[in-house]
This record gives C-alpha cells, sequence and structure tokens, in this order.
C-alpha cells in the first residue's frame, strides 16, 4: 500500500480586505495585520497547516503582494514551495487550478484555505482533515462545515446529507446567502453548517472535474501556467492567457455541480473577520468589554473596540464604540454598525 501524500496547504491571499478599513487597504489587506494575535493572519493560516503530513505550501496573492508574502512566511520558518502572483483577480476557481498545476496535477491532497480567517481549535481542524482523507482519497471533493451558532445571512450555508464515514457526510445542497428567515429555520434544524471556504481535495480530482463543468477555465489556467516566468518561488502566470479564464467561485463552478461532494461538520472557533465587530467579538476583552489595541487610554467608558498604530487615543464616557486610527484616517462608528465601512469608502470617492 503507498503511503499517503502529503497534504500541499494552498493559501488564497488574493484579498483586498476593504472591510477592515482604515488598517486594511488594498495595499496591505488584513492577512498581512496582526489583528487577533502577534502573528499575522497570514502568518497564523500558515503555521496551522504545518509539520509532519504537511508539504511546504502554494500561496496565491496580489502580484503586488510578493515582497509581503515571501517576508511574513520567512519570519515563522515557513517558506513556500511556490507563490503565485495572479495578474489579475478571478475568484477562487481559478486561482485554485492555478495552485493544482503547481502542485504537479497528481494525487497530492490540496488543503485550501482562505488567508484571513480565525480558527481557534486547531487540534479540531486537524481531526476533521484526518476523517476527511479517506475518502478525499477516493475522489472526493471535501468542504469543511461549520457549525453555526447565528443565523447568519452573510455566508452560505450547506444541508448536511447523508452519512459517508464516521464525521463526514454527503452534501445534500448549497444554500446562497439566505434571508433571515431561512436562515433562523436553517439554524433551528440543526442539519445545517456555514460554508466556511476550506476544502480538501486531490489535485487531479478537481482539475478533472473543472476540466468537465467549466473547460475554458481550465484551459486559460494551464495556459497561463505554461507560459509563466518564474523567478526562485515566484511564479508569475502569462496575464494574455490567464484573462481568458472565466471568472468564477469554487462553490459555483464546480463544488454545487459534482456528484462526490462531501462535508466535514465542525466546531473549531471559525470566524472570517469580516468586520471591526467581528473583531471585537473574539477578540482579549477587559472588564469593561473594552478590546484595545495600540496607544490607547479610556476612562468610564465600556463595549469599545479601540485600535491604532499610530496616533494616541484618549476616550472618556462613551459606550458601544468601534475607534480605528491608521495613519491619516479615523474610523467612528457606533458599534453593530460596521458593515457600514463600504458605504463610508464610497462616500469618500464621492
Amino acid at each position: 500500500m503507498s503511503a499517503q501524500p502529503a497534504i500541499v496547504p494552498v493559501i488564497l491571499s488574493g484579498g483586498s480586505g476593504t472591510r477592515l478599513w482604515p488598517m486594511s487597504r488594498p495595499e496591505r489587506p488584513k492577512q498581512f495585520l496582526a489583528l487577533t494575535a502577534a502573528e499575522t493572519m497570514l502568518q497564523l493560516t500558515a503555521r496551522r497547516a504545518a509539520g509532519d503530513g504537511y508539504a511546504a505550501p502554494i500561496v496565491v496573492a496580489n502580484a503586488a503582494h510578493a515582497d509581503a508574502v515571501a517576508d511574513q512566511l520567512a519570519e515563522v520558518g515557513s517558506a513556500p514551495q511556490s507563490i503565485i502572483l495572479e495578474p489579475m483577480g478571478r475568484n477562487t476557481a481559478p486561482a485554485i487550478a492555478l495552485a493544482a498545476i503547481a502542485a504537479g496535477g497528481g494525487d497530492a491532497p490540496l488543503l485550501v484555505m482562505p488567508s484571513d480567517h480565525v480558527i481557534a481549535d486547531l487540534d479540531a481542524f486537524r481531526a476533521a482533515i484526518e476523517r476527511a482523507l479517506p475518502l478525499v482519497g477516493d475522489g472526493w471533493l471535501v468542504t469543511f462545515g461549520i457549525t453555526p451558532d447565528a443565523p447568519e445571512t452573510g455566508y452560505g450555508w450547506i444541508k448536511v446529507g447523508d452519512p459517508l464515514s464516521t464525521g463526514v457526510h454527503r452534501v445534500e445542497r448549497f444554500v446562497e446567502k439566505p434571508p433571515l428567515d431561512a436562515a433562523q429555520a436553517m439554524l433551528a434544524s440543526g442539519d445545517h453548517v456555514w460554508n466556511g471556504g476550506i476544502f480538501l481535495f486531490r489535485a487531479d480530482r478537481f482539475l478533472e472535474a473543472l476540466g468537465r463543468f467549466v473547460p475554458d477555465m481550465l484551459t486559460a489556467a494551464q495556459e497561463s501556467m505554461d507560459r509563466a516566468d518564474r523567478d526562485g518561488v515566484c511564479i508569475r502566470p502569462d496575464a494574455d492567457a490567464f484573462a481568458r479564464c472565466p471568472s468564477d467561485s469554487i462553490d459555483y463552478a464546480v463544488m454545487e455541480r459534482d456528484d462526490r461532494v462531501a462535508v466535514a461538520p465542525v466546531a473549531m472557533g471559525w470566524n472570517d473577520v469580516g468586520s471591526w465587530d467581528a473583531l471585537h467579538a473574539i477578540s482579549e476583552r477587559d472588564d469593561s468589554a473594552n478590546a484595545v489595541g495600540g496607544d490607547v487610554t479610556l476612562i468610564d467608558s465600556t463595549g469599545c473596540l479601540v485600535r491604532t498604530d499610530g496616533i494616541r487615543i484618549a476616550m472618556a464616557g462613551v459606550d458601544d464604540l468601534i475607534v480605528v486610527a491608521s495613519g491619516n484616517d479615523v474610523l467612528i462608528l457606533p458599534r453593530g454598525r460596521s458593515q457600514e465601512v463600504k458605504k463610508l469608502l464610497d462616500a469618500m470617492k464621492g
């Protein structure tokens, strides 16, 4: 019996991260920031898929972030086997295709992870991976379903179907971002999970499915890699060829179409840190429920998130505020309204 090939971590680092403005910006999005620990989100992601049984990671990133990726991974001793620099964003399915090709397109399992999520319970995550591996070896495409704790309308959901093995089930259906009443019903049913965007499958199996469902995408990705410029670990796919890739997510392009898709439900302290409110919820807080970072002084204030990477902030007698200062920009919002950052950015552009 042949040995199990090492799992290849594929870290998707193409996001621009504007929801955490002003600290996160297109030139330095949130995966390059230390928001939840001393290390950055990218560094934490690389660390959680390292050690025995894991190969060096493949990172797919924006071409403008090549140095940041290399420098940050070097700091934590996680030298990548490849940094694939996308000439333009084409969503997750083409990005994963580039990584699958770079990995050799064989039977190596790819563990696909966003670069900017939090997983607090690493043991639970690793255990879910181990449960899924036998099915992955048999050609199943596996997604990890996050045990839900709220009727979230901003996430995709998955209905958990019949068991395939211990802790791994057939996907009965994917549900796009639902209205609130549907989300409440799915939460109450107990047989739905959130789609956290973390996947495990063999490289050859993913490329085969892509060739069946979106052949133009596979052809364009393969041509862009065939013509790529290579400089050390950096791979720059050919821009003209990659531009012909249809832009689509892995969910739409493959996962919702294939008939051998499984889900491994797992409670692992997952959070996509999609807003300042989300960061407040998972941050360490003082006795007055304040989460602070940087040069901050608070008096008689409760329930605030206050962060600065430069200027001093002093606040007194305020409750439930989000105050974030970075460079010359200051964001002030009531807690609970941090989803309006995008609206503010649009207003400032206008």
